[in-house]
């Protein structure tokens, strides 16, 4: 089949590889200028299962402008309308048996994911920072006694998730802060930090490879399924004319587009009656140098009161976390990256070079699409020709792969290796 792609972050990239690698005739067009410069860019590049499992005690907390910090979602601005209800659904859903029972869907496609991107690295043999191994660090024993629920479920689940005193968490990253309390640890073994936006673009050669077609610098501005198979899709282009501005759009007829645009379907998809129940949530990050490596994490820790990691790629470390609404476009929150500074300084102090001439510090904010229930919209919509695969949240880098894979065994009509159900778009109505 003729296919089209839109959105060329690593979740698009990965549908790319894979239906090329079917056969299929696929087209990816991107409103930037490459591939993965959006969520993709710079996120926190966990892949390990177990992860995502709400480890604070507050997983589900709606942390509103007059509240205290601490884990959960900061709202930023009083919300609007139907805003007032996705909140309110993504907090009930980060409580009780929801919760456990969305963790366990979402750790499925994490542990599915991971297996599919190290078959992909395997095979065409990608060179990229990545690293084995992560620590979730409970500061307290209220905060491993909030730990015990989520350990056991991934235990249940078939994963390798260890209990460690604080002596044997500081003997596998002898570099942690020895002023900062530390209760326990639980050990998460396997492949678990990769840099998304080098994969990205080692798979987006490898995609061309195969025959697939990148457009950049292309908006899809309308899509149209039509009556006798197939679908429409207009195109802007915006590199083309010397003020950068947008010229006049073209149409391309498909067999079947797959919506990879993250927030950005919204507008794309709400003109054919599909509500999306999309919102941007934002994460932050900060990467600089390793100043000395015996100061700086040997692979990656997750801090369990504040959902902010710290890996190791290559000779950076990455510090990212936070979930922000409410604060859809502009630059980096200055409060977001202070909390990701000062749990820097709490467990790796002098691991990285700040300032001088060899200091430079990334300061990033990428926005993320959120479906308030925890699970993505992967599969058919209701409409003929048009496919999913939005909504990953902050998994997205995670569950990249494995989406990939499942969704192009079932737009060639195949069962995937993975239970779709929670995922599919029909939940909502799409």
């Amino acid at each position: 089949m003729k296919i089209a792609i839109v959105g060329a972050g690593v979740v698009g990239i990965a549908c790319a590889h894979e239906l090329s690698q079917d056969g299929h005739e696929v087209t990816v067009f991107e409103r930037r200028s490459t591939v993965a410069e959006e969520a993709s860019f710079a996120n926190g590049a966990l892949i390990a299962p177990g992860w995502t499992a709400p480890w604070a005690h507050d997983h589900g907390r709606l942390a509103w402008p007059w509240s205290a910090s601490g884990a959960g979602l900061q709202v930023s601005r009083l919300p609007r309308g139907g805003e007032w209800s996705w909140l309110w659904q993504w907090r009930r859903a980060g409580k009780g048996p929801q919760m456990l029972s969305n963790h366990a869907q979402v750790h499925q496609w994490v542990r599915y994911s991971q297996e599919r991107q190290q078959a992909i690295t395997d095979r065409y043999q990608f060179e990229h920072d990545r690293s084995h191994g992560m620590l979730v660090l409970l500061r307290s024993e209220p905060e491993a006694a909030a730990a015990q629920a989520p350990w056991q479920q991934l235990r249940d689940l078939g994963l390798t998730a260890k209990l460690l005193s604080a002596d044997e968490a500081r003997a596998l990253e002898p570099s942690l802060n020895t002023e900062t309390p530390l209760h326990g640890a639980i050990e998460l073994g396997g492949e678990a930090v990769a840099n998304c936006r080098e994969f990205a673009v080692l798979l987006r050669a490898q995609a061309q490879r195969l025959g697939c077609r990148f457009e950049f610098n292309t908006i899809v501005s309308r899509i149209e399924p039509q009556l006798n198979a197939g679908v429409n899709l207009t195109l802007t282009h915006t590199a083309t004319h010397p003020s950068g501005e947008a010229t006049n759009g073209s149409a391309q007829r498909f067999d079947a587009v797959v919506v990879c645009a993250g927030v950005a379907a919204v507008g794309i998809l709400s003109p054919l009656g599909l509500k999306l129940p999309l919102q941007a949530v934002v994460g932050h990050s900060l990467s600089a140098a390793v100043r000395e490596p015996m100061d700086a994490p040997q692979s990656a820790v997750l801090d369990g009161r504040h959902g902010i990691s710290i890996a190791r790629l290559g000779q950076r470390v990455r510090v990212a976390g936070g979930a922000e609404w409410g604060r859809e476009s502009g630059s980096p929150s200055k409060a977001s990256l202070q909390r990701l500074y000062r749990v820097l300084s709490d467990w790796f102090p002098g691991a990285v070079r700040l300032g001088g001439p060899a200091g430079s510090v990334q300061e990033w904010r990428g926005v993320q699409a959120t479906v308030p229930d925890g699970m993505p919209l992967l599969g058919a919509s209701r409409l003929p020709g048009v496919w999913l695969n939005l909504g990953h949240g902050q998994a997205g880098w995670s569950v990249a792969c494995g989406a990939a894979r499942a969704l192009a065994d079932r737009i060639d009509g195949r069962s995937p290796d993975i239970d779709m159900a929670a995922c599919s778009p029909q939940r909502y109505g799409l």
